[in-house]
């Protein structure tokens, strides 16, 4: 199971990054995103498009770990609580270093 969601999860990513390519280089994608307002970006928002490739990475990356940490001050174990919360904090807080980088 974890494998399959692995695979769909990363394919569906690959999806995006080319969708985003192809709006950066131009193609007359634009109905499909930024609220389909132009057929083909312009210039600022091709330069968005492609930016928007460093985020699927690392953002999600980021988003995740940001969920651990409300997850683990959630816990019912105290200990979980007062240890992890704190380690998820610090990987969370890297990872959005390194997104906005």
């Amino acid at each position: 199971m974890t494998e399959s969601a692995a695979f769909v999860l990363a394919s569906v990513i690959a999806g995006l990054c080319a969708l985003q390519i192809a709006l950066g280089a131009g193609a007359p994608l634009g109905r499909f995103a930024w609220g389909g307002a132009h057929e083909r970006l312009p210039a600022p928002l091709r330069v968005v498009s492609l930016v928007s490739l460093l985020v699927y990475g690392a953002w999600l990356v980021a988003g995740f770990l940001s969920l651990g940490v409300v997850m683990n001050a959630l816990s019912r174990s105290k200990p979980e609580r007062f240890t992890m919360t704190p380690v998820a904090l610090v990987l969370a807080a890297c990872a959005y270093v390194v997104a906005m980088s």
